[in-house]
């Protein structure tokens, strides 16, 4: 398993602890107090409930925090609704570590999947959850949770990838004991950056695709929101039209971007 900072990946259930989670997810995402991802009183009612709650405590303090609930049929899968670390505390695994204690956790009571969704232009959170959890991506989700008021999304709109972890796959066990899943394929760009910077939509009859996105799409949205939004009706359109259709991805390059095999 990749080397994690000393840290104690907990559950929690009492009010003082959920009122971090909440405060915590706001130094994230930048929300103040009027945008909250998440309010101490529902993490309370969800933990009660048999949900999950954890956080991850370093030197006492919280510096990670992910909860999910269950979904249908009979509690078979969790849906992992928010999961995030601080800024510095990012880069030692930590975001790892949480997602190794959930699946545990969610094995234990019976799960076989957990769901997720995350925000496709985000390189890093692709490569998190394609790459080193191997969870698969097989539906896009255009505007999904509609406008969101924090300094992270802005005024984009939220599409998002959903994504589906089988918890006992060879390649999920793997993945957790530090082997990464990695694509062996390749193909042509079917989206890739022009000269300007902004998305180049090619043309291919390949079967296997790659679909790029912005190195940082974050600071793009701060230096140059039009340029961001281009992006992402590009992806929309590329990577949404390909998953439409029935394609799969099969993983994601870090500089190629997704790796998509057609129907």
């Amino acid at each position: 398993m990749p080397a994690v900072t000393e840290v104690e990946i907990r559950l929690l259930a009492e009010v003082g602890d959920l009122e971090a989670v909440r405060r915590l997810y706001e130094e994230i995402w930048r929300t103040g107090a009027t945008g909250t991802p998440v309010t101490a009183d529902f993490l309370r009612a969800l933990a009660k409930a048999g949900g999950y709650v954890s956080g991850a405590m370093e030197d006492g303090e919280l510096v990670g925090a992910c909860f999910g609930f269950f979904a249908p049929p009979s509690s078979e899968a969790l849906h992992s609704h928010i999961a995030g670390v601080l800024a510095r505390a990012q880069g030692r695994n930590i975001g790892f570590a949480l997602k190794v204690h959930q699946r545990e956790w969610a094995l234990n009571h019976g799960a076989r999947e957990i769901w997720w969704t995350f925000d496709p232009l985000i390189r890093r959170n692709a490569h998190f959850n394609l790459v080193k959890l191997g969870a698969d991506a097989t539906e896009y989700l255009p505007d999904f949770y509609g406008p969101m008021d924090d300094d992270i999304n802005r005024t984009d709109p939220t599409d998002r990838l959903f994504v589906r972890w089988h918890l006992a796959s060879a390649h999920v066990e793997a993945a957790c004991a530090g082997t990464p899943r990695t694509a062996t394929a390749s193909g042509p760009a079917l989206l890739a950056p022009g000269r300007d910077g902004g998305p180049r939509i090619g043309r291919t009859a390949a079967s296997v695709v790659t679909v790029a996105v912005p190195d940082d799409v974050e600071a793009l949205r701060e230096r140059d929101p039009a340029l961001a939004s281009a992006w992402r009706m590009a992806v929309r359109e590329v990577l949404g039209g390909l998953l439409d259709d029935g394609g799969t991805v099969l993983g994601f390059d870090r500089a190629a971007g997704y790796l998509v095999e057609r129907a």
